[in-house]
């Protein structure tokens, strides 16, 4: 898919429930367990919590939504692709952009159990800086960060 076939918007409340669905989804298959919020939870932590921190962003593609991702100047917080459209530059998209407008530097976390997420931002420039369990999940996780080189372009990838 190239990226004429998909493209990226502002969030906006009206997307919502597709949102929510998407995120669901692709959360419960990569960690192989129910999310621990109801669908009401998540709906507000959406709509009323997450963007008061952060900018929160939508991949669309055949008319529906496919990827969601929330950031600001110092870290990622969300970043979910629907597994039917993963390895088409829409994951590497949200990235590159939250890294254009960084700070300099961001952090992340993600679970031990998501390989395929963790080889995503390793090869995105992310170093492993500490692991814990410390989440609603209660799931092994590691926390990455990625540091602009000085010499390198923006995003950090040569």
């Amino acid at each position: 898919m190239k990226p004429s076939e998909w493209k990226v918007i502002p969030y906006d409340t009206k997307y919502a429930e597709q949102t929510v669905r998407m995120w669901r989804d692709s959360k419960e298959k990569a960690l192989g367990q129910q999310s621990a919020r109801s669908v009401e939870e998540q709906t507000y932590f959406l709509n009323r919590i997450l963007p008061q921190r952060f900018q929160v962003e939508l991949a669309f593609a055949d008319d529906r939504v496919v990827g969601m991702t929330a950031y600001n100047a110092q870290e990622i917080s969300q970043l979910y692709i629907h597994m039917d459209y993963q390895g088409r530059g829409i994951g590497e998209t949200f990235l590159r952009k939250a890294q254009a407008e960084s700070s300099g530097s961001l952090t992340l976390y993600t679970f031990e159990v998501n390989v395929i997420a963790q080889r995503f931002y390793e090869k995105h420039g992310f170093k492993v800086i500490s692991r814990g369990h410390e989440n609603e999940e209660r799931l092994p996780d590691i926390r990455y960060e990625w540091v602009r080189a000085e010499s390198s372009p923006i995003g950090g990838v040569k």
